[in-house]
């Protein structure tokens, strides 16, 4: 059975988005979520669909989502979602192993 599992940092940074979208427009967070869902349901399905981040991290992989990029790893079984970040952030930087 294919699935997708959100990961803890993927779960706060979905927080964050709702948050400004509860402050913004919830009209607008709605379309964004219902969006989100269905982009995970075709990472089920097409788990290789994504672009690759292999630069930042072997396995890495990245699907782009109304300015946002939904990154995400290949698992056996379906994909993790590790992380929804803007697509203006500096993606390295945020990966980056600490010390």
């Amino acid at each position: 059975m294919s699935r997708y599992v959100i990961n803890i940092l993927a779960s706060r940074d979905l927080t964050e988005i709702a948050d400004y979208f509860a402050e913004n427009s919830l009209e607008a967070g709605e379309r964004f979520f219902r969006e989100f869902n269905r982009k995970c349901q075709q990472l089920v399905a097409f788990p290789n669909s994504g672009q690759s981040y292999a630069q930042i991290r072997p396995g890495f992989r990245g699907l782009s989502l109304d300015g946002y990029i939904i990154f995400y790893r290949v698992l056996d079984d379906g994909v993790e979602i590790l992380r929804v970040i803007s697509g203006r952030r500096n993606f390295p930087s945020l990966f980056e192993e600490p010390n």
